[in-house]
């Protein structure tokens, strides 16, 4: 980890570090360990935002960190076929392949840094799954899925994808180079990342070298969470320890501070984190299993249109590698 990376980071674009005396920091209002699962087939999942209270993750539903696991041969596993509606299920592989396949035709393959944003809208039968190849030899696998929610006025577009290639991930540096940063959807300091989005989210993955802090100005309207996905260190002005496999909540303000303890683990290079902020949408969320809607009565909808095949059939050349 990671899979898109540079050997110097001073040689790209600098992310400006906000004054101090002038930007308003987010306080930590909650650290919390994700607890840990299994989903689909049997992969394991750490539920990344279980334990945090729903007004703070607003417009995200949820995020599960597939992974880290390293595969022997004939146990990598993926999702059987199932049903979306309402929402965005953002699909990040930092190392391994997925290879997605949905009943309007859509999918493809994702690995080593790629992500694919699936729009579900209106609804679709969607399946995720290794490839054969990956199946037969083993290996490593981690990756993360993030739902993102859809406003109201937006819940039954046409299902739509976006395949952001690793390549094509805003790269940039924190100001002294000690951090890498991989815009993956949504602004930094100017900056744009190559995902587009229904509701105005930012996710960006940074790596952290050991001893490195950063500041990053961040939308005074947007909610602002951290997520670390390798290593430790710790968030705000009061240095609040997390460490993998736990969730930062920020309070209010226009800049986050993360930094690296000065000793990582022997297998973490870096202090690996996911950051995501977006504009809160503030609508009733009616949320069961695979369909996120604002009133029970729709989910009772989508669950009809789903027994009754409304949300498309699964395709008779279905062909995932395997």
């Amino acid at each position: 980890m990671p899979a898109v990376t540079v050997d110097n980071p001073l040689t790209l674009p600098r992310v400006t570090t906000p004054d101090p005396a002038v930007a308003n920091a987010r306080p930590v209002l909650t650290v919390a360990t994700a607890p840990e699962g299994y989903e689909g087939e049997g992969f394991p999942v750490r539920r990344a935002f279980a334990k945090i209270n729903t007004k703070y993750l607003d417009p995200f539903i949820m995020m599960d960190q597939m992974g880290e696991v390293d595969y022997a041969a004939g146990e990598p596993k993926g999702t059987p076929w199932h049903p979306h509606r309402g929402f965005e299920t953002v699909t990040y592989i930092i190392d391994g392949t997925f290879i997605h396949q949905d009943s309007h035709g859509g999918g493809g393959v994702i690995t080593d840094g790629d992500t694919q944003w699936m729009t579900a809208g209106s609804g679709l039968l969607h399946i995720e799954t290794p490839p054969e190849s990956l199946v037969m030899s083993g290996g490593l696998f981690h990756g993360l899925q993030l739902w993102v929610n859809l406003p109201a006025s937006d819940k039954m577009i046409a299902p739509k994808y976006q395949d952001i290639r690793g390549g094509s991930v805003k790269l940039l540096s924190s100001e002294d180079g000690g951090a890498l940063l991989r815009v993956i959807a949504g602004e930094l300091d100017g900056h744009q990342g190559p995902g587009t989005t229904f509701t105005p989210i930012t996710m960006i993955h940074a790596s952290i070298n050991p001893g490195a802090q950063i500041t990053l100005p961040w939308r005074s309207d947007f909610n602002a969470l951290a997520y670390g996905l390798a290593g430790n260190g710790s968030a705000g002005n009061e240095h609040r320890p997390f460490h993998r496999g736990q969730a930062v909540v920020f309070g209010d303000g226009d800049s986050i501070t993360l930094r690296a303890d000065e000793k990582q683990d022997s297998r973490d290079n870096n202090f690996e984190v996911v950051l995501l902020g977006g504009l809160p949408i503030r609508e009733p969320v009616a949320w069961y299993g695979p369909f996120v809607m604002n009133s029970h009565r729709e989910l009772q909808q989508a669950m009809e249109d789903f027994q009754a095949g409304r949300l498309g059939t699964i395709p008779a050349d279905t062909d995932l590698g395997r």
